[in-house]
């Protein structure tokens, strides 16, 4: 079976590679309906995709770009986008140096082979692709698009999801929730699950420790200060320190019965743009049969 992953991933492959790389192998490709990636380096004024494939010249078709709900066409700026990206597709024909490729029916295998099988809290692979207040949109698969909202990235409070991730970051996700959207499946994906509950992220931590923390509120009573993205401590105010900036702060005490963590402002700064981009996974495969933060 093709592993279906987000486009990119497979496009560095010693497999992929050489079926690109022969006549022989492209015609075994189309034959068999091997899905293969490769770079969209131009599109067109009538919005068809060229694609970088070595003595060939390949194209995507306008309407083989992307799957669409009810067949239609997918709209323009989502053509234009791929230019300079890795994308998927199969290969509809081979006429001398000429490749005929559509990226529309690679998506309906990954559709019907892998997405329609996944369950209520499989943990699967993404990659984020943009974002919008309200959350991040992630590649769960041959550049089939999912939304991850804000509320359900991390336990720690953001403003953005921004203050989480990078564009084109590989991530760990599970789906929260899939129902059929005509060709498409609209799956909703969550996050925070994989980072671990309260007494997982605390045991990493000890009382009279100092370490680095981002802040991400400043209230009236005081100032929670993420130390973990599931996991925020209080530290009383502290003249100058903003959201965003990165704080060295003592622990002060760990109140396991309460789940509560205080700390001491030692010392902060501007984080010069920094985002928390890379996780310890508590889990990375298999299935969420039910999360409790504080459990």
């Amino acid at each position: 079976m093709y592993n279906f992953m987000p486009e990119g991933y497979n496009s560095a492959t010693s497999t992929n590679k050489e079926y690109l790389s022969s006549l022989q192998g492209l015609e075994y490709a189309m034959s068999n309906g091997i899905i293969l990636e490769a770079r969209a380096t131009m599109c067109d004024n009538d919005f068809n995709l060229r694609i970088d494939i070595p003595g060939y010249n390949a194209i995507i078709p306008y309407e083989e770009v992307a799957l669409t709900p009810d067949d239609t066409p997918c709209k323009e700026i989502a053509a234009i986008t791929r230019v300079g990206k890795s994308v998927c597709f199969v290969i509809d024909r081979i006429n001398g140096s000429s490749l005929l490729l559509s990226r529309r029916k690679a998506q309906k295998k990954c559709v019907e082979q892998y997405l329609s099988h996944l369950n209520i809290g499989d943990v699967i692979d993404a990659k984020v692709t943009h974002f919008e207040n309200f959350g991040a949109f992630c590649d769960i698969g041959c550049g089939i698009a999912s939304l991850l909202s804000i509320d359900c990235i991390s336990v720690s409070r953001i403003s953005h999801p921004r203050d989480r991730f990078r564009i084109g970051q590989h991530i760990k996700v599970a789906v929260r929730s899939a129902e059929q959207n005509g060709n498409l499946i609209k799956i909703a994906l969550t996050h925070k699950e994989l980072l671990g509950t309260w007494r997982e992220n605390i045991a990493r931590f000890q009382v009279g420790q100092t370490v680095a923390g981002i802040v991400r509120s400043v209230e009236s009573y005081g100032i929670f200060i993420e130390l973990a993205p599931n996991l925020s401590g209080l530290s009383e105010l502290k003249d100058g320190v903003e959201c965003g900036q990165t704080a060295a702060v003592y622990i002060k005490s760990i109140i396991e019965e309460k789940m509560k963590v205080k700390l001491v402002v030692v010392d902060f700064h501007s984080n010069d743009g920094f985002t928390s981009v890379n996780y310890d996974y508590f889990i990375t495969a298999g299935n969420i049969n039910g999360w409790d933060y504080y459990a």
